[in-house]
């Protein structure tokens, strides 16, 4: 399959996970949703090394570590304002992350006094936050500015985990081991996270429905599946050429929202998000120009 196939093929898994995990937010925590999808990609990843007698002995256990711990709490974030945002807000805000390498990049050379800053870089950054604040703007007039907040800080420790996951793959770790530990890490999260969120509470888990339980399964199937493909695109594709593709989710997310939530987006708010594509485009590109091969750069979901 071309990567650019693979790419767009992950975007809409990824947009139709966040269906699944808006609809199961009305049964479940967002802790339990990250708890079972952390179960699922653990059961699929580790019938694949069953099956082709792969190895998950790793030499990077405390990258793995960190990539997890920063992955799932933005996992968790991510899903929490999913389940209090219109969709295409809350995917938008997940997919500022190249924004924030960027702003990772301009603060990492202006504390090492390196090369000179970029100025377009700069100005991408500037870019991409005007578009969050025409975004945020009608969640602000509907009192959801704090789920706002926690959609833009999932975005932020994504583009964290993605820096780990390059370095894991320069490690020479493979896809299959890092999703692996990743979903280790999520099963246990997840339920840490529940029993915070549930403390006090009568029941801490919720009952299972049938409809539940689908919910739940779908979110794990689609989320394993577009992490390996899209982790297989940046290997085998052009960078630039994912990056812009990888904004399709956007547009898939809008779609959903209009189809199955009714959600209607404001002028503001679609002007926003095309700022923030935008934005996150030219940061790709100045970030390969300017670090070249040491660029780092998106290879899976958080």
């Amino acid at each position: 399959m071309p990567a650019s196939l693979m790419m767009a093929l992950a975007t809409l898994l990824f947009a139709t996970m966040g269906v699944c995990v808006k609809l199961a937010s009305a049964e479940y925590s967002s802790g339990e949703i990250v708890m079972y999808r952390g179960l699922v990609g653990v059961s699929l990843v580790g019938g694949l090394v069953l099956a082709r007698r792969l190895s998950l002995r790793t030499a990077v256990p405390a990258m793995h570590f960190w990539r997890g711990l920063s992955g799932v709490v933005a996992l968790s974030l991510w899903f929490y304002a999913i389940g209090k945002l219109p969709l295409p807000t809350a995917m938008t805000l997940n997919y500022m992350s190249s924004v924030w390498m960027a702003l990772f990049l301009i603060g990492g050379a202006v504390m090492l006094g390196g090369r000179q800053v970029d100025g377009r870089l700069v100005a991408s950054v500037l870019v991409g936050f005007l578009g969050v604040a025409l975004v945020l703007r009608p969640s602000m007039q509907q009192d959801q500015a704090w789920y706002g907040l926690v959609g833009l800080l999932s975005g932020m420790l994504s583009a964290m985990a993605y820096l780990q996951v390059t370095a894991l793959g320069r490690a020479g770790e493979p896809e299959y081991r890092i999703v692996f530990y990743f979903s280790c890490g999520g099963a246990v999260a997840g339920a840490l996270i529940n029993g915070v969120q549930q403390w006090g509470q009568p029941q801490a888990w919720h009952a299972h429905s049938p409809r539940g339980l689908a919910l739940l399964l779908a979110v794990g199937l689609l989320a394993t599946a577009a992490q390996l493909l899209m982790t297989a695109a940046y290997r085998k594709g052009r960078t630039l050429v994912n990056a812009s593709l990888q904004y399709l989710g956007i547009v898939f997310s809008c779609l959903y929202g209009v189809w199955i939530f009714q959600e209607r987006l404001d002028p503001a708010a679609i002007l926003g998000m095309l700022l923030i594509v935008g934005a996150g485009l030219a940061a790709t590109l100045l970030r390969a120009r300017s670090l070249s091969s040491d660029s780092p750069q998106s290879t899976t979901e958080s």
